[in-house]
């Protein structure tokens, strides 16, 4: 049961990403390829950043599994200890 649903909101995306393209010209679709590469390294940046910092709390493919609101409030609580450990001084690294 399970994977028909998935694969059936899978065919809906590709579905959706193709009916998308037969409407860009070729010009929009390079653009699109771009923007989604951009986003792909983004994406690997702050996974691995997070790895990183987190020191085997958070493994990279663990990271790369998280949703973006995931990533956004572990981004957050990283900088807030950053912060946290330059106000007092403490060695970080």
């Amino acid at each position: 049961m399970w994977q028909r649903i998935q694969s059936t909101i899978y065919i809906g995306h590709v579905k959706f990403f193709r009916i998308r393209l037969l409407t860009l010209n070729s010009e929009e679709i390079e653009g699109l390829v771009e923007g989604m590469e951009k986003e792909t390294k983004s994406i690997r940046n702050d996974s691995l950043k997070m790895a990183w910092y987190m020191r085997g709390g958070l493994s990279y493919t663990e990271a790369m599994h998280l949703s973006m609101e995931e990533r956004s409030i572990i981004n957050d609580i990283i900088k807030e200890n950053l912060e946290t450990t330059k106000k007092s001084r403490l060695p970080f690294f």
